[in-house]
C-alpha cells in the first residue's frame, strides 16, 4: 500500500509579478546582494588606498569602466528602494512610546514555583505610541544630518 498524497497546486515561478506587494517583496530582497556589492566595492577602495598611490590609481580606473558604472547606478537604485522600504516597515517592527506619557499598568497574580503558590507583580509602563509618520520622518532627518556629516569629512 502506498502512502496518501496530498494535492499541491502548482505555482507560478513569476508569482511575485502578480501583485504590486509582492513584486516590491521581492525586489526588497534582491536589494541585499547591490548593498553587499557596495560593502565589498568600499573594502576594495579602501584596501587600494591603503596600498599606495598607485594601487588608489588602478582602482579608479577599473571604477571608471562603464561596466561598473552601470553596476553602481542599478546598485544605487536598489539602496534608495531599500533604505525606503526599510524605513517604512521601521514603525510596523518597533513600536516607539512617548516618555512621560501614559499609564502605569500593574497585575498581581500567583505562580507555582518549587509546588508552592507565590505572589508575583508585574508593572508595566504603557505610554502613547509615537505616530508612525514621525517614526518615519526622524529617520529621514537622521539619514541626512550622518550624510551631511560625511560630505563634510570628504570635503574639508
Amino acid at each position: 500500500m502506498s502512502a496518501p498524497t496530498t494535492y499541491r497546486q502548482p505555482v507560478s515561478r513569476l508569482w511575485w509579478l502578480k501583485k504590486r506587494t509582492y513584486f516590491l517583496f521581492v525586489m526588497r530582497e534582491l536589494s541585499s546582494v547591490f548593498v553587499a556589492w557596495f560593502a565589498v566595492f568600499l573594502m576594495i577602495m579602501v584596501f587600494a588606498i591603503g596600498r599606495g598611490e598607485a594601487s588608489y590609481q588602478k582602482f579608479l580606473n577599473w571604477a571608471a569602466s562603464p561596466v561598473v558604472i552601470v553596476i553602481n547606478i542599478v546598485a544605487l537604485a536598489f539602496l534608495v528602494l531599500h533604505t525606503v522600504t526599510w524605513f517604512v516597515l521601521t514603525p510596523q517592527a518597533m513600536v516607539v512610546r512617548a516618555p512621560g506619557r501614559g499609564r502605569q499598568v500593574s497585575a498581581m497574580k500567583e505562580v507555582r514555583v518549587a509546588g508552592r503558590l507565590v505572589p508575583a507583580a508585574t508593572v508595566v509602563r504603557v505610554g502613547n505610541r509615537v505616530p508612525s509618520g514621525l517614526v518615519i520622518a526622524s529617520q529621514y532627518a537622521a539619514l541626512a544630518v550622518v550624510s551631511a556629516f560625511i560630505v563634510w569629512l570628504v570635503l574639508r
